[in-house]
């Protein structure tokens, strides 16, 4: 049995979304405008959550998708019937972003079936709570920075040969990273090795006209926490501590995602944004 296999079936991750109560609302809050037109999006951790709205944001913008889930296929299949619904064309690969080959291969895929890639969106990613540091283990601390950075390190390595001038990447870091997390200890460093990765991939590709950027959700209602990535005692006040005193949606999330992918953020590279229900954060 692989790391990958061991890890989801010791904590229920990353869950279907098809069996979550209430289920998160993922649906567009508006008509598009074209902001997308003629684009093709790569997003992975797209079957569910964050990653769903993302695709049908992008999907009802004019964007074609490819969704890249690690095994929930009944949750990618209904991602790829939401943006096929709105009238583009979805791709579903499945498969670790810890590993690098499989990135080349659906970068590979990607192009084979649209001839281009346009954005990048680095969202899938994974977290499991402990109470104490010396309960990680070792497997665990390898295994959430392969899925969170690394994983967003191979992807970008795969598809920045291919993005032209105009292209953008959008990563998914969070809250925890601005503000710590105490049962998080190894999913908070990975989002802050994000927001550095980040800021430095900015620098790097600017002068080819790549935008970079990064958006930091605070405690959204997907598959993530219920299914076992937040203790039982954190999942019955989710959210409640955030100045709005509720957890966000992933329709709430996505606009963000949209608007560093699109033209409309052309002047923008190297930052974050954070839609977190108000909890006010620097940088």
């Amino acid at each position: 049995m692989s790391d990958t296999v061991e890890m989801i079936h010791e904590d229920a991750l990353p869950g279907h979304e098809s069996a979550l109560e209430p289920k998160p609302d993922w649906e567009p809050r508006y008509p598009g405008s074209e902001r997308l037109q003629g684009k093709v999006a790569v997003v992975t951790g797209a079957d569910s959550g964050i990653g769903r709205a993302v695709a049908a944001l992008y999907a009802r913008e004019g964007a074609d998708v490819a969704i890249l889930y690690l095994c929930e296929h009944d949750d990618a299949e209904k991602t790829a019937g939401i943006v096929r619904g709105e009238g583009r064309k979805a791709l579903t690969i499945a498969g670790d972003v810890g590993d690098k080959a499989f990135c080349e291969s659906a970068i590979e895929q990607v192009l084979s079936e649209f001839g281009q890639i346009d954005i990048l969106v680095n969202n899938a990613g994974e977290q499991h709570p402990d109470r104490d540091i010396t309960e990680i283990t070792e497997q665990q601390l390898r295994r959430t920075f392969q899925t969170n950075i690394f994983g967003m390190f191979f992807m970008a390595q795969a598809a920045v040969p291919h993005l032209k001038q105009g292209g953008a990447i959008v990563n998914c870091t969070s809250v925890t990273m601005y503000q710590g997390e105490a049962e998080l200890l190894d999913y908070s460093s990975t989002k802050g090795a994000i927001t550095a990765f980040t800021r430095s991939l900015s620098e790097n590709l600017i002068g080819k006209g790549i935008r970079v950027n990064a958006v930091a959700p605070g405690p959204i209602w997907t598959p993530l926490n219920p299914s076992g990535g937040a203790s039982p005692e954190k999942l019955e006040s989710f959210g409640k501590k955030t100045p709005m005193g509720r957890p966000g949606q992933p329709n709430e999330v996505a606009p963000a995602f949209l608007f560093l992918a699109c033209e409309d953020a052309s002047y923008m590279s190297g930052q974050v944004l954070h839609p977190n229900g108000g909890t006010i954060v620097n940088g």
